[in-house]
């Protein structure tokens, strides 16, 4: 099954632990979650939230100012019984997942015109990937799609960004009691795109959810990947790679909502960096609700700067509001080569522009294995060498 369309527009680290008798994921944010974009005010900088993000080079996504007038070339392919519609806002799926928790996603929420709602039926297994292809013409667009993966179905989705243009979003997956779903998002824009997203995962009882997101181009990148549970037993898997090059700002901020008790999490996310201000900034925000006994939680941080200029901004947080946990735990590391790996290379006869070369591969391997799709994983291999051939 296709669909093709065009959608008209419409450094420091630092670590936190807390433990709180009464709290709710709002405590973290100015304003509640909310589908309406009056609820939040106009950043200016100044907010925990926003403090890392250069407003001005938002172009009005953040503000209102910023209208819809652009041109979105979507294409959607799928493999046979997996639908694909076109729906109002007011369908029960969409918003179903989670709530936008800025201003700018709630802007991309009031502004899309339509809804894509891609379904996996129940016990359905795909032997093929669910591909979204989304290549920006130029202009301002918003959008909201929902992918709703049903009980017991087993799924992989790709979701690739490329192109121009002003892009903000929110992506909603729905995964089923016992569906497991593999999510690849690839933003791989020019570099003078700007793209803001917020993806909610809401996993359903014994359901496995992972992610998998790449980040490259683009001139700014702001993304919130967040993961609730709806029942006991859930699993989320969250990984990141991104390649931040000379100006660019990339910032990642994630959020895992333990409410459902006997649910485990993972989060790994890598970035490598290099050029005069390439900034990176990782958030990653784990909540362990009073009702989520039996929680089992990581997440990690590494970046690796390669020249200098480059900026890294990685605060890991986690808030405990029960002590009936199996285990929670995160890190962050931010670093240049290792000067020893470099020399045990080098005395084995290889040149330093090659040693560099590994180092950097193996500290991506691990995740660019977790994708499982084959042509994806080696697009990604050879972007990897293209921006290591311009840092040596």
């Amino acid at each position: 099954m296709a669909e093709a369309q065009n959608i008209p527009a419409g450094s420091t680290t630092a670590g936190a632990i807390a433990v709180a008798a009464e709290s709710t994921v709002a405590t973290r944010m100015s304003a509640p979650p909310s589908f309406d974009v009056a609820d939040f005010p106009v950043p200016n900088g100044r907010e925990e939230e926003w403090r890392f993000t250069p407003l001005a080079r938002l172009k009005g996504l953040h503000d209102g100012t910023a209208v819809a007038n652009g041109t979105m070339k979507a294409q959607i392919d799928a493999p046979e019984g997996v639908t694909i519609e076109s729906v109002e806002r007011d369908d029960a799926r969409v918003g179903k997942a989670g709530t936008p928790v800025d201003r700018i996603a709630a802007q991309a929420f009031s502004s899309f015109a339509k809804a894509t709602v891609v379904t996996v039926p129940k016990e359905a297994v795909l032997t093929e990937p669910v591909r979204v292809s989304l290549h920006g013409e130029g202009g301002t667009t918003f959008g909201h799609t929902v992918f709703d993966v049903q009980a017991f179905a087993e799924a992989v989705i790709v979701i690739d960004h490329t192109g121009d243009g002003v892009r903000a979003a929110n992506v909603d997956f729905l995964v089923g009691d016992g569906a497991k779903l593999t999510v690849v998002s690839v933003q791989d824009w020019d570099d003078t795109a700007v793209h803001c997203s917020q993806h909610n995962a809401l996993v359903g009882r014994d359901a496995t959810f992972k992610s998998i997101v790449v980040t490259f181009g683009g001139d700014l990148v702001r993304l919130h990947p967040r993961v609730n549970y709806a029942g006991p037993g859930g699993e989320a898997e969250l990984f990141g790679l991104y390649f931040t090059d000379a100006g660019q700002h990339q910032e990642h901020r994630l959020l895992v909502d333990h409410k459902a008790p006997h649910c485990k999490s993972n989060v790994v996310y890598k970035g490598a960096l290099q050029g005069q201000d390439a900034h990176a900034v990782w958030i990653g925000d784990v909540l362990i609700e009073k009702t989520a006994e039996g929680t089992d939680t990581y997440e990690m941080n590494r970046n690796l700067v390669l020249t200098d200029g480059a900026r890294v901004d990685s605060v890991p947080n986690l808030e405990i509001e029960t002590g009936e946990i199996v285990g929670a735990g995160h890190a962050s590391a931010t670093g240049r080569f290792d000067d020893e790996q470099l020399f045990y290379l080098q005395s084995r006869g290889i040149p330093a522009d090659d040693a560099r070369r590994l180092v950097v591969r193996g500290f991506f391997a691990e995740l660019v294995q977790q994708i499982g799709v084959a042509d994806i994983e080696e697009r990604l291999l050879a972007k990897i060498e293209t921006e290591l051939q311009a840092s040596v």
